[in-house]
């Protein structure tokens, strides 16, 4: 969308607050558009229990499927909405409470390994935040340790933790590098994802066969040759 649509397409409510059209609300779930590197959390947003959660948003999607025409008395329907609300609450979305943040222990560089250490292919599931419906890849990580080490399951439990809520996908590359960065103590730091993203392959455009990369690279990782022998590790330094 040109700039001059864009603007054409804001309004301003009764409070003076912009309010979206349907188009530029569209545009913007298409285009992946994000806002800000925090995931946009109200400040009451853990007033509710999690089981209240779960017992509110039972009754909204019970609302939701009503609404579609569903019968929710046909035995394989009926517990769908307490089943979709522990999903959100205990599951999918449970990295969006701050006390499901992992614990983190570093350990003394003993040995004295001053390379790089890579940490490839982990494995993620989010939810775009647009359309909610999920995307999914892989995440490579990196980072020259400056005396203190990370356990290695505790890189793959911080890009779990940051997957674990509605995402859009450099945020949760830049989430998972900063968090690094500030663990770690160092600013030598790269992360790359290569995700599928179910709203364009199932909606939209329908296309199945691109992927979205992304990456961060903090510190040392901005030097030419230290980028290249982190792709080389992943065997990706002809394609990024």
């Amino acid at each position: 969308m040109k700039q001059k649509e864009t603007l054409l397409n804001i309004r301003l409510n009764a409070e003076n607050k912009i309010e979206l059209s349907d188009m530029m609300i569209d545009e913007m779930g298409n285009d992946h558009v994000s806002t800000s590197v925090d995931t946009p959390i109200r400040e009451d947003a853990f007033e509710l229990s999690d089981s209240e959660k779960v017992k509110e948003i039972e009754k909204h999607f019970t609302s939701i499927m009503q609404i579609l025409g569903l019968d929710l008395t046909d035995d394989s329907l009926k517990g769908t909405p307490k089943r979709v609300a522990k999903m959100y609450v205990q599951e999918i979305f449970n990295g969006l409470n701050p006390a499901n943040k992992p614990s983190i222990t570093l350990f003394e560089n003993k040995y004295g390994y001053n390379e790089m250490l890579v940490e490839k292919n982990i494995s993620f599931y989010t939810c775009c935040e647009h359309h909610f419906v999920p995307f999914n890849g892989k995440a490579h990580i990196a980072y020259i340790n400056s005396g203190k080490v990370i356990g290695l399951s505790k890189l793959n439990r911080i890009v779990k933790y940051f997957a674990k809520r509605p995402q859009v996908q450099e945020r949760l590359t830049m989430q998972i590098g900063k968090e690094l960065q500030k663990v770690l103590n160092t600013l030598d730091v790269a992360v790359l994802i290569d995700a599928k993203h179910l709203c364009v392959a199932s909606r939209g455009v329908e296309d199945d066969t691109s992927s979205t990369v992304t990456a961060f690279y903090g510190g040392a990782f901005n030097e030419e040759d230290k980028k290249t022998e982190f792709l080389k590790y992943l065997n990706l330094e002809t394609k990024y």
